[in-house]
């Protein structure tokens, strides 16, 4: 009989969990591969604005290699919040980012913060 598999361990699994969705998306339009409205609805409060200003800096671009998500932890810190951490990599290069989602009345999950290399995004700031 084989063993049951966690659903956040495989690739496919783990793109259903909130953290990998969200920061697979931060990444894309942090990255400059994606626009920023693709985010539209998917963050609460200046979130969004404060990703407007910092996204055409494109700060998760590397010279030409495309960054990769290797790993996304979190920590629950009360239920309908979850505050999550990524390792990105693009070749020896490895950066790290850390975002908060909330879970709205709707149970739908939102990003309401974002921090990497020292810049921090929150909303209501």
């Amino acid at each position: 009989m084989e063993a049951e598999r966690d659903p956040g361990t495989s690739t496919g699994g783990r793109s259903r969990l909130p953290r990998y969705w969200f920061a697979e998306r931060l990444l894309s339009v942090l990255s400059g591969h994606r626009p920023v409205h693709w985010m539209l609805g998917h963050t609460i409060g200046h979130a969004y604005e404060q990703l407007v200003r910092l996204a055409p800096g494109a700060p998760l671009s590397t010279n030409g290699l495309r960054p990769v998500l290797r790993h996304c932890d979190e920590y629950v810190p009360q239920p309908g919040v979850i505050e999550a951490f990524a390792r990105i990599t693009a070749g020896e290069q490895v950066r790290a980012m850390a975002f908060r989602l909330e879970q709205g009345p709707d149970l739908r999950w939102r990003c309401a913060a974002v921090e990497l290399g020292g810049e921090r995004l929150m909303a209501g700031v």
